[in-house]
């Protein structure tokens, strides 16, 4: 609610960052009322909300690097994922086991079908097959480029068209994941991220 007002701040006690102290200093003048002008106000919080979105910056790139170095060791091999967002350009995609994120390119796709993204339907859909990759859609990938430099990494969409399924992703990746658990107790069984119908 408080996001809706005019005039809004907010801060954490126990203090985690330098904008919580300017916070309490206020704060503290305004309970002994002794309030001061402070003419740099406007400058200090722009310069704490730059660096704040630098250090935010700064982390997500190193997660990020870890993640590819991590990968690295496994170019080649297959994983479960769940689509994690789309755009015109493909799919990212989480791997279930590790959560390390990497994308399936629409040019990768292409041997497939013709991929066009659908705004309203936040999905990629195939031309020719209607396949659609939504968020949230259970996959199956392999780890096929791990660039350190760039902090990329690239998979590509395994179908099991080979194991005489559709090839279609999974609907929703949290019943996917159950029913791939459950099968691994049947004899001949192959969890390959997909739901059954």
């Amino acid at each position: 609610m408080a996001l809706g007002f005019e005039h809004y701040c907010h801060f954490t006690s126990p203090i985690r960052r330098y904008p919580d102290v300017m916070v309490h200093r206020i704060l503290q003048q305004c309970l002994e009322k002794d309030l001061k002008l402070d003419k740099k106000m406007d400058e200090r919080c722009k310069h704490c909300s730059d660096r704040e979105r630098k250090a935010m910056e700064a982390e997500r790139a190193g997660n990020k690097y870890k993640q590819v170095e991590f990968m690295k060791n496994y170019l080649g091999q297959e994983f479960d994922g769940i689509i994690s967002g789309v755009a015109s350009f493909g799919f990212f995609v989480e791997t279930v086991l590790h959560k390390c994120e990497g994308m399936v390119t629409v040019r990768d796709l292409s041997a497939y079908d013709d991929f066009r993204l659908d705004e309203a339907d936040y999905a990629l859909v195939g031309l020719r097959t209607g396949q659609k990759f939504r968020m949230g859609d259970a996959v199956k990938i392999k780890v096929v480029a791990a660039n350190l430099s760039k902090r990329q990494l690239d998979y590509e969409w395994v179908t099991d068209k080979t194991a005489g399924g559709s090839g279609e992703p999974g609907k929703k990746g949290r019943e996917v994941k159950g029913k791939a658990q459950a099968g691994k107790s049947k004899p001949g069984a192959k969890a390959t991220g997909k739901k059954k119908k």
